[in-house]
Parts: structure tokens; sequence; C-alpha cells
């Protein structure tokens, strides 16, 4: 799903920056300044999120650990197995016995300190990579009509229809891994892809 969401918000990004130097110039497109633009935008988009990852990342870690030390320090067995229920998803505490919910404060209790904060693995920075790269990456099937087309009102009529391409698969995808009909889900992302462009246009890109 982060593949997915990742490719959609650069996909969605490069198609706002052509959309609107389209309607901006109208007929007197520039190819070079439509790559520049659309490959530099998603770029900076990639890495702004590549940075949120690793917001995220810390965040996670270190709510993990905070969770941790409340267990520990409740005051009464009971205190702790209340914070565990709270830190899982609701659907699965509400089906856990207290013997349960005990095993595993047991269990934590029994864990190490953590012996640092929540710092940075390479396993984290190689994530932020990958996201930025993907956002970049999923520029190019949109900008590769620029590159053959010498007319620049073909290439950007071919560029429209990429991204469409672009936008069905995603959702098709996202359909097959959330229990939805993917040629519906697929039609719906082109449907709403559009919209969000739309507005993004209308409001200056």
């Amino acid at each position: 799903m982060e593949r997915i969401s990742e490719t959609l918000f650069g996909l969605i990004m490069a198609l706002t920056f052509i959309c609107s130097l389209g309607v901006a110039t109208g007929t007197n497109i520039n190819i070079q300044t439509m790559l520049v633009g659309a490959l530099g935008c998603n770029l900076a988009w990639g890495i702004v999120d590549g940075g949120l990852y690793l917001l995220a990342c810390i965040n996670d870690r270190g709510d993990r650990i905070l969770t941790l030390r409340a267990i520990r320090q409740a005051p009464t067995p009971e205190a702790a197995r209340r914070v565990i229920a709270g830190a899982l998803p609701p659907e699965l505490a509400a089906f856990l016995p207290q013997e349960q919910l005990e095993l595993m404060r047991q269990g934590l209790q029994q864990l190490p300190e953590p012996s640092r904060g929540p710092g940075l693995t390479g396993r984290d920075w190689t994530g932020a990579l990958g996201l930025c790269l993907l956002s970049f990456l999923s520029t190019f099937p949109v900008v590769i009509p620029f590159l053959f087309l010498s007319d620049a009102r073909l290439a950007l009529r071919v560029s429209y229809a990429v991204a469409i391409l672009m936008l069905f698969c995603c959702g098709y995808v996202f359909g097959l891994h959330s229990g939805l009909r993917p040629w519906a889900a697929g039609l719906s992302m082109v449907a709403v892809g559009s919209a969000l462009v739309g507005v993004a246009v209308a409001l200056g890109g």
C-alpha cells in the first residue's frame, strides 16, 4: 500500500505540474521546461517524503519504547494489562483473555531495557531512499512522450493517456489487495486522480 500510495503521489504531482504548465502556456509549450519542471518537482517531493518517513520511523520506535516503559512502571498488573490491550488492535484486544495479556506482561517485563533512544537504522535510511526514488521514477512514464515526440501538444495528450493508464493500474492493484473489485477500483482511481489534478490546476497548480 505504501508503494502504491507513493506512486500515486508522484504521478499526481507530475500530472498537476504538466497540466498547469499546459494551461498556462497554451500552444507555446517548452519541452525542456516541461521535463525539468516535472522531474524537479517530483525529486523535491521525494526528498520531502523521505524525510517525513524518517520522522515517522523515529515516532513509531519512540512510541514502542514509551509503551514498554508504561507497562513496566504500571502500579499494578491490571494497569499494565490495560496498557497492553490499548496498544493492540481493538479487534484483537477484545478477544484476548486476561491470561494471555498476563503472559504478554510477564514476557515484556523480562525484556532488557532499550539501550538507546529511538534512533535511525540503516534499514530506515534505505526505506527513505526507496520512497524518494519511487516518487522520482514514477514521473518518467509521464514525461517520456516529451522525449520522443517533437509536437509538444501531441506529447501532452500522450502523457495524459499514460497517466490515466497508470492511475488505472494503481487502482487495479489497490483493489486486489483491498478485497475490492479490481476493475471498479481502477476506474474509481482514474476518476479520483483526475478530480484531484483538476482541483490542483484550478487552484493554481
